[in-house]
Parts: structure tokens; sequence; C-alpha cells
């Protein structure tokens, strides 16, 4: 039986095939695989053929089935190049292929600009660019500003808490028109959440702000039991994030330093919730027949 609150380094389908063993025990898988765009990870080569990237990515998703529950999402954090920009698109079908259904597409918007003649009445603002710019050097394609985060669900009728990452309304009148209780309304599907300003550099390659699986996980719904799992877990966010919201989470990687890196930061952010010193984690727990195997 695996631990909560663990990161097992071990392949994800390996885990996943084990897990299974225990039926659909998971609320939320929620992850960002290698993008296969030659990424310098530490243990992982991000340069597959298209085609075994693609049926890797099928097997992800064929594994991941059994452990989700009927009602249970899965968000699927892929960007891709702007000299393939369909390979999301085609890592999507996959996922459907294995069986689930898309429910939602949501657009994770990195940087944004504004003009002054298309705000209108909006309170002296003048043209204004926001968020992470990282510019593309090409005569041919523009700058990626957003990538997707594909919601996947089993049979596309879960309920959402859409109300818990909702945003106040720009126009209050609206709060009557619409005859709501309160000032918060959808956030919709277009999120722009930028990368927190970092001096120093990343041990990770390609890791997203912990604002993003926040808000996934709350658009589900938390509760006090719920389980979320990360197949690609790399430093830790989505560990972080369920830290915050007070859920349970498990994590599978590879690469074992980045589990030290997670397991840092994990215990940090423990001892900044509790104000106390708290001992390194128990790690005797076996899942089948194999103690995870944390650095």
């Amino acid at each position: 039986m695996a631990k909560l609150n663990t990161i097992y380094e071990e392949d994800c389908l390996t885990f996943m095939g084990k897990l299974a063993a225990q039926g659909p025990i998971v609320d939320v898988i929620l992850t960002s695989p290698p993008y296969n765009i030659n990424k310098e990870y530490g243990s992982y080569k991000d340069n597959k053929e298209r085609k075994e990237y693609l049926d890797w990515l099928f097997d992800v998703a064929d594994k991941s089935l059994p452990i989700l529950k009927d009602d249970g999402s899965f968000f699927l954090n892929i960007g891709g190049r702007p000299s393939d920009p369909s390979i999301p698109l085609s890592a999507a079908e996959k996922f459907i292929k294995a069986g689930y259904k898309l429910q939602n597409t949501i657009h994770w918007i990195k940087s944004i600009s504004f003009q002054k003649e298309d705000i209108g009445k909006a309170n002296g603002i003048r043209d204004y660019s926001i968020g992470h710019f990282k510019p593309i050097v090409s005569d041919r394609f523009l700058s990626d500003f957003q990538e997707y985060v594909f919601h996947f669900t089993k049979h596309g009728n879960v309920k959402l808490k859409k109300r818990e990452v909702g945003v106040p309304y720009q126009d209050k009148s609206n709060i009557k028109r619409w005859k709501q209780t309160e000032d918060r309304r959808d956030r919709g599907n277009a999120w722009f959440i930028p990368y927190p300003t970092i001096q120093e550099g990343r041990p990770h390659p390609a890791v997203f702000p912990e604002k993003l699986p926040r808000l996934c996980i709350s658009l589900h719904g938390v509760n006090k039991d719920m389980l979320v799992y990360d197949p690609f877990i790399g430093i830790g966010t989505t560990a972080l994030a369920c830290i915050g919201l007070d859920v349970n989470y498990i994590g599978t990687e590879i690469d074992p330093e980045y589990i030290k890196v997670a397991r840092i930061d994990i215990q940090k952010r423990k001892r900044e919730a509790t104000d106390i010193e708290l001992p390194e984690d128990n790690n005797d727990i076996l899942i089948g027949n194999k103690a995870p195997k944390l650095a």
C-alpha cells in the first residue's frame, strides 16, 4: 500500500501498475510531463521520436485510468514548440484514445499585453505588458506565451467548484443581473498565471508556478480525505500546492536529485505551516513488495 504524502523514486508506469491493485483511489491526477522539446533534464532524455513520445503518453493515460475515481479529474499541462504546435493536441488525442473524455481545455497564459484602446472604461490603464516574456528568435513563428491544461475525466460529467477559483465581477451590476449572491464569477478557461520572479537558477528546467496546481485542485473541489497524484512530480511543486490546501498527495519521480530538492522544500513548507521542527518522513512503508527509493 502506498504511503500518503510521499514521493517515490520510481517510473510512473511501474508505480501506477502496482497502485491499480488497490482500485480507483485517486481523486485528482495533475501533472506536467516532459514536453519532448529537448529540455536538459537530469535523468530523462527529452528527445524521443514524435510517435514514440505520443505512444508513451498513451501508456501514461492508459495506466492512470484504473487508479482514478469515477468522479476524478486528470489535469494535463503540456506545451509544445513553435515548429510543432500540434503536439499538445496530438497528446490530448492519445488520452481520448485511452478512454478519457476531454471535459475542459484551459489556456495557461504566461504573458499578456493590453492596449488602452481595447480596455474600454478601465480606470486610466495605459498600454501594458505583464508576465514572463521569453521571446522566440525567429522570423517565422510568434513567441509562445500560453500552454494547455487539458482537463480529462472518465465520463465528461464531473461537477466542478467553479467559484472556488472565481474572480470578482468587473461590472458590479452583473451580480444582480445574473442573480448571484456574491461578487464572484466563473474564471473561465483562460488563466493568467505568471512565473514568480526568481533570481537564482532553477534546479529543474520546466517548473510550473504553484498557483497552477492549486487552481486545478480547487476547481475539482477540495475535501478532507482526497488524494492527489503527480506522476512527474519533479521538484515537488504539486506537493507544495497540496500542503497549502491541506490535502494528501503522492508523487513519482525518476531523478533522485529532484527528489532531494522536493524533500527540502516540503519540509521547509511544513515548518512554516506549523512553526515547529519536523522529523524527516518515515519512508519504510511498502508499495507492493518494494520500498520507495528515496534519496
